[in-house]
């Protein structure tokens, strides 16, 4: 199918839009994802992120001054449950969305508004060695050391789409996310490393009837993680991503991403089941064609289970 020029730069600019609205679960840097508790373990999350930025251009693109503001409540689930004589969780994540943006293209301005459903995840995480299977009360003579796991993250199409418009919420293709990572604690300090990559399946229903592939998307993240003894943590974070062009209609696209972002989490306890979280996190480095995204969280969570 032939598609015109300006049809090839609205096209890119749902895409970059698209990337913005997913940029949250994309820019993954969330601490302790393999951290031990007992088996039986239930929590429940209540969050909300505000993000705001713009999109990086080439000076030569038809797209410019391109400015976006997101804002993002979500619902979680996660479960601790026994895999092989380690822990193991599940989680389920349930994210909504508004978001507002601007830009010229071609030099005439482009404004859009859109509310609903983000496409929703699960992922399954298991410890391969370092983080043993324990109930609540073998739990209290637990010490981590070196923890190894691997998790899988896989994201439906179930969120807000149409492909007679531009912006949308959802992506219309599932997207497979398997990571290793490890957790080895220092005193009060836990060093986190883990690699992942992000695998993408086909829109055949792209704007304009078009067809959209994606390379995998590559990334690494570290987290710097204190604990105290009043169960207050903190933590610093930082990611780097790479890869994900784009073929428009098999046509590959200059559209590689390679950023890096840090950012910081801080939990504090209310009381023994319930803590809340706020995080921060930026970019630092990014190439022509990314977004340039500040995301600011707070996330309540309840926990129960696992015995009295």
């Amino acid at each position: 199918m032939k598609v015109d020029q300006g049809l090839r730069s609205r096209s890119a600019l749902a895409l970059l839009l698209s990337i913005a609205a997913g940029s949250a679960g994309a820019q993954d840097m969330e601490p302790r994802p393999y951290t031990n508790v007992p088996v039986g373990t239930n929590f429940f999350l209540v969050g909300y992120a505000h993000s705001t930025g713009g999109l990086s251009t080439n000076p030569a693109s038809a797209i410019q001054n391109a400015r976006l503001t997101v804002r993002s409540p979500v619902i979680a689930y996660a479960r601790a449950f026994s895999a092989w004589g380690q822990s193991a969780k599940f989680d389920v994540v349930l994210p909504m969305g508004s978001l507002s943006g601007s830009a010229l293209v071609n030099g005439v301005p482009v404004t859009r508004e859109i509310s609903g459903l983000v496409d929703p995840s699960l992922r399954v995480s298991l410890n391969l060695a370092g983080a043993p299977a324990l109930s609540l009360s073998e739990f209290a003579s637990y010490r981590q050391d070196l923890i190894t796991g691997v998790s899988v993250q896989v994201t439906a199409p179930l969120g807000q789409y149409d492909p007679n418009r531009l912006v949308n919420l959802g992506s219309n293709r599932w997207m497979l996310r398997p990571e290793i990572g490890f957790s080895k604690a220092v005193g009060r300090i836990r060093l986190e490393a883990g690699l992942s990559v992000s695998l993408f399946t086909t829109n055949h229903d792209y704007y304009g009837g078009d067809t959209l592939e994606q390379n995998p998307l590559y990334s690494g993240r570290a987290n710097l993680v204190y604990q105290f003894d009043s169960g207050i943590w903190m933590a610093l974070n930082g990611t780097y991503y790479a890869g994900g062009r784009t073929r428009l209609n098999g046509a590959l696209r200059d559209d590689l991403i390679q950023a890096s972002r840090v950012g910081a989490t801080l939990s504090l306890p209310i009381d023994r089941k319930n803590s809340v979280k706020f995080s921060l996190s930026d970019g630092v480095t990014v190439r022509t064609g990314n977004t340039e995204f500040r995301i600011l969280g707070v996330t309540w969570q309840h926990r129960w289970g696992a015995g009295p």
